[in-house]
């Protein structure tokens, strides 16, 4: 069966993972989300990732999450763009997650970026989603 929504697929593992406790979450590859995790990885949410093959041969990524003093770092990771409800901001329309302290992620015509990032670049696009 395929999956409709990917992206949603890996931040729910992410969440999950987070919440039980544990250093590592696999999930399957793709360049999207691999350009999520970069975006992640460049703001200090997780730690790293691995791109490596699973049991059956098909691409997949290991996932290091980060906690600070036993809590996690990712407070909250919310889907904000879905397959059913595509959602598109300008830079100057784009909201800040709580006053600042948390990330958008966008997909912009420049590559995925976090809306720091977008606005340093001036470019808007379609709000993935949002980390704090």
């Amino acid at each position: 069966m395929t999956m409709t929504d990917p992206l949603s697929d890996m931040l729910t593992r992410i969440r999950n993972g987070q919440r039980a406790q544990k250093a590592v979450v696999k999930s399957p590859a793709s360049s999207m989300r691999v350009n999520v995790l970069e975006v992640l990885q460049r703001e200090g949410y997780i730690r790293g990732y691995v791109l490596e093959n699973d049991d059956r041969g098909l691409p997949a990524m290991r996932i290091e999450l980060k906690y600070h003093e036993g809590t996690p770092v990712i407070q909250e990771l919310h889907r904000v763009s879905k397959p059913g409800c595509r959602v598109y901001s300008k830079i100057r329309d784009l909201q800040r997650v709580y006053n600042g302290l948390g990330i958008s992620i966008l997909s912009t015509p420049r590559g995925v970026l976090s809306d720091g990032e977008a606005r340093a670049a001036n470019v808007g696009g379609e709000v993935l989603c949002t980390v704090f």
